[in-house]
């Protein structure tokens, strides 16, 4: 028990001020919409929190707005969302955004931001899948890893989110993720895994939903088993805004900072917690020396000259950013790039005159100011003709007032494109068709822009068709007939001038898919399970996520994972595998040419596959590592890649942690997940079982073990003598026998009268297997071992 008097909190030195626990427990919550709390008297700063993984998101005046009130933002720039970002596959550029955030937050006295979102592309439904890099969490780590350095290197906290398994809009509230713990670790933890070790954010930001049955804000096996423990995670966990249900639980299980502040509503909970007894007043001291560590290190800063920040600056950031995330998808006959020297352009489509650049929700941004596509495109097009038409309504634009006229509109915009040399066709989603807070019924483009797109095709062939979305539309079948196709995304408010320059070749499209575009939603691998029922989602198509349960399919899809194409043309050669230093990690190398008639940047993904005969099911092949290369017409030069034997692992369930399996792998190197060009095998040496072998493991299992089997075949060799001739064969030799056998528990096969190891035998022969240092970590198989 306890009382409110003063007492020491362990983050304090010698001499610092005592808190009460009063004080204590009013750190733990936030002390307004975007702010924690402050404990003066104590040396105990407040630090200013904001949205913005792409950009701040600040109230005009301190202290208006809210939470809820997603428009009434002060001006900051607003960057290529991750959705695009991702498809740069370009983690210096990742890094350099940052670093501009960072300056933005310092010049308005933001000491944290919340961001990067990190979570994987599960379904191409999620409603804030343009928050989101990739469905791959190599990709996504790099990215967001790259983010987080960024910010934190100029002084400016990273919230790493949202964690984990936030994967749906539907329900995202109350939905329990039910996750199998190999996928949990191989693909929804991953990256956050590799950037917490490496990259050391200030926070984490704990999700609204829960995994496998348990809340995030109260689930201590992520927040402290997993995060802090086997992570080393030394910074704070912060909830979403509205996640705690239960601060008490929440604090035991190791959230340090409930958000937004509740007026001390939930801070009185603590207190009376602490004095009953149901909270042990150490673990809210331990919760407040993060608090406090977190605050001194948001501050470390103060008093340094602000970063020399221009407007003009961070516009031309976001402009080249922009630019390297434009997707060319399909190009027939080199009908891009156009001539701003001659010719006539159509430029159809409302997106082009009243641009979509960033998502819905509490990310949204006020530019500093908005490129405009049709206005740039006019700009560059020196002696070309350029006119537009609206073709249809974009929702939510508020530009064409209702009731609408669509046929006059496409009427207009078929007249058009009749009488001009070119079409670029602006299509894409609007708001109301993608946001925070709900996910997408279908992955269509609305059907008035369809109606459009097959009639402006038929009246000018040679139609562009520019797509402008949050997330994956689908282009099947209509993609097969329009000569040209480009991915802008969203692309920030510098979007419309990078588009204009890449359609009049200034600048060579190098983007790369960080996601698959399927033919049909049904394709999705979590398409049945897909957004769940009764409260709870069951993630089916387990590690199958994306282009790994594509290729594991063997479906067709409209362009794959990594996919994207260049005004030139890059030819690889010269692959090489090399071990370095103790094995840990393989250098690939392959030598890229330009072959083609432009300066040009090609991204070489590298992947994986094997071994041949694996214990488990795994992917075909999955991304191990990338580096991208910039080359003039006719260069050439060799790029490396470095693999991590240890990324060649699986996460067994069975042992309870990673293993890499012994065998021959495939490494290949090429130009996206189904344009492999090159492809070499490399022998890896496995990792000593760490199975404790009991009588429930199986027959084969025993077999195959290093230590158990040798054991067990002595054991057999010693029974069959014993029994004499009368043993007969071993069933071990007959292959039908065998198969029957090979996954009975070894306890079963010894009750049997003919079996060559009776009860007491297995029982020798486990103590004999763990006294042999069969293995050195627990895991028996059937045990019920804890999940989140």
């Amino acid at each position: 028990m306890t009382t409110d008097q003063t007492a020491s909190t362990p983050a304090a030195d010698a001499s610092a001020t005592p808190l009460t626990l009063a004080e204590k427990a009013s750190l733990t919550s936030g002390g307004g919409d975007f702010v924690t709390s402050a404990v003066h008297r104590a040396g105990v700063p407040a630090i200013t929190l904001s949205d913005g993984p792409h950009g701040l998101r600040l109230p005009k005046e301190a202290g208006d707005g809210g939470q809820l009130d997603l428009h009434s933002a002060a001006p900051a720039t607003c960057y290529p969302p991750a959705v695009a970002l991702g498809s740069s596959w370009d983690p210096e550029l990742a890094h350099r955004v940052a670093g501009a955030l960072a300056d933005e937050a310092t010049a308005h006295g933001v000491r944290v931001l919340l961001g990067p979102g990190i979570n994987i592309k599960r379904s191409p439904l999620c409603g804030r899948n343009f928050e989101y890099f990739s469905e791959d969490p190599l990709l996504t780590a790099e990215l967001g890893g790259a983010m987080v350095r960024g910010l934190q290197e100029s002084g400016v906290g990273a919230a790493l989110k949202h964690y984990a398994a936030n994967n749906q809009e539907t329900d995202r509230m109350r939905v329990s993720a039910d996750i199998d713990e190999r996928p949990l670790r191989e693909i929804y933890l991953r990256a956050f895994e590799r950037i917490v070790r490496r990259d050391r954010p200030w926070s984490v930001m704990s999700a609204y939903n829960g995994v496998n049955g348990v809340t995030l804000s109260e689930n201590t096996r992520l927040l402290t088993d997993i995060l802090r423990t086997e992570w080393g995670f030394d910074g704070i966990v912060m909830s979403d805004w509205g996640a705690v249900r239960d601060r008490v639980a929440a604090l035991r299980a190791g959230l340090d900072l409930q958000m937004p502040g509740t007026r001390g509503r939930t801070d009185a909970e603590v207190v009376a917690a602490v004095r009953d007894g149901s909270l042990d007043e150490s673990v809210l001291d331990t919760a407040v020396e993060r608090l406090v560590r977190f605050a001194r290190r948001a501050t470390a800063g103060d008093g340094r000259p602000e970063p020399r920040m221009t407007v003009d600056d961070h516009h031309r950031l976001a402009g080249e950013a922009a630019e390297r995330c434009v997707v060319l998808l399909k190009n027939e006959d080199g009908l891009l790039p156009l001539s701003p020297d001659a010719g006539s352009v159509a430029v159809i489509g409302e997106p082009a005159r009243t641009p979509r650049y960033q998502g819905a929700g509490s990310s949204q941004v006020t530019p500093t100011r908005l490129d405009v596509p049709l206005d740039a495109l006019r700009d560059r097009a020196r002696g070309a003709r350029v006119a537009f038409a609206p073709g249809y309504a974009l929702a939510g634009t508020g530009t064409v007032q209702t009731p609408v006229d669509e046929n006059a509109l496409t009427e207009e915009a078929v007249r058009l494109a009749a009488g001009s040399d070119t079409v670029l066709l602006f299509l894409g989603l609007s708001a109301q068709d993608e946001s925070e807070g709900f996910d997408r019924d279908h992955i269509d483009l609305p059907a008035n822009q369809l109606r459009l797109l097959e009639a402006v095709v038929a009246a000018n062939p040679r139609t562009v068709v520019v797509l402008s979305n949050g997330g994956v539309v689908r282009t099947d079948p209509w993609h097969r007939t329009v000569p040209a196709l480009v991915e802008g995304w969203l692309l920030g408010q510098a979007g419309g001038g990078a588009l204009a320059r890449v359609l009049y070749g200034d600048v060579n499209p190098s983007g790369k898919l960080a996601e698959t575009v399927p033919l049909r939603l049904e394709h999705a691998p979590s398409h049945l399970s897909f957004p769940g029922e009764e409260g709870h989602v069951r993630y089916g198509e387990g590690v199958f996520v994306g282009y790994r349960g594509y290729d594991a399919a063997d479906r067709e899809v409209a362009f794959p994972f990594g996919h994207g194409l260049s005004y030139t043309t890059f030819t690889y050669s010269g692959l090489r595998v090399t071990p370095e230093g103790d094995g840990s990690r393989f250098a690939v190398a392959v030598t890229v040419a330009n072959t083609g008639p432009r300066t040009g940047r090609e991204t070489v993904q590298v992947y994986s596959g094997g071994p041949a005969g694996s214990s488990v099911a795994r992917p075909p092949r999955e991304l191990r590592g990338f580096a991208s290369v910039t080359l003039a017409p006719g260069e050439s030069r060799e790029v490396v890649v470095r693999v991590s034997r240890e990324d060649l692992a699986y996460y067994s369930e069975r042992e309870g942690g990673w293993r890499v399996e012994g065998g021959d792998y495939v490494i290949a190197a090429g130009a996206s997940s189904r344009d492999l060009r090159l492809s070499a095998e490399v022998t890896v040496a496995g990792d000593p079982s760490r199975l404790v072998l009991t009588g429930r493991n199986s027959l084969a299992e025993w077999l195959e073990h290093p230590v158990g089997g040798p054991l067990l075949m002595k054991g057999f060799a010693e029974g069959r003598a014993a029994a004499g001739a009368e043993a007969g064969p071993s069933a071990l030799e007959n292959p039908v026998l065998w198969r029957f056998l090979a996954g009975m528990p070894l306890e079963v096969i010894a009750d049997f009268p003919q079996s060559p190891v009776g009860p007491e035998g297995v029982a020798a022969l486990v103590a004999a297997a763990t006294s042999s240092g069969a293995a050195d970590t627990p895991g028996a198989p059937g045990a019920d071992e804890p999940r989140a």
